[in-house]
């Protein structure tokens, strides 16, 4: 019968913490279960720096290095202008308009590219335009404005 006076836990769910390096006696002394010998064996782990290959060049050293990369570069999310046809005529056209209609993941950056034809006069606000989608967007009776 079962009662809390003889209740136990599942058999092999309980085991005891390995304790190494206590003497011969105890099974886990003299190397503390380390094998012998080599770095891995000694106190300080045997940890290496990241992309360490055991004294070989590492391969961010041999590969060669070129260009240059601007931390002052901009960068912009792109729309087509074909792709304005979507809004209604007349509309006012601004990056977060354009973010709502999921055709930019961001807000920050925009900049209207002249692939595609405009049926429809808007108004379009963006941070960039190319001179074919300034064209364009006047052509249908638009207007093209760059906001920051």
């Amino acid at each position: 019968m079962i009662g809390l006076n003889n209740l136990k836990p599942a058999k092999g769910s309980k085991q005891r913490k390995k304790i190494v390096g206590r003497g011969l006696g105890s099974g886990m002394g003299r190397t503390a279960t380390r094998g012998s010998k080599g770095q891995k064996s000694r106190s300080g782990d045997g940890s290496k720096k990241i992309g360490f290959e055991g004294g070989q060049m590492p391969i961010l050293r041999r590969i060669p290095k070129r260009g240059f990369n601007s931390m002052f570069r901009k960068e912009y999310e792109i729309v087509n202008v074909e792709k304005l046809n979507k809004f209604d005529a007349g509309a006012e056209i601004t990056p977060a308009k354009l973010k709502e209609a999921g055709m930019v993941s961001d807000v920050k950056l925009v900049k209207i590219l002249g692939v595609g034809d405009l049926k429809k006069s808007l108004t379009v606000k963006a941070a960039a335009f190319s001179k074919s989608a300034t064209d364009k967007i006047k052509a249908a009776g638009g207007k093209a404005e760059i906001v920051k």
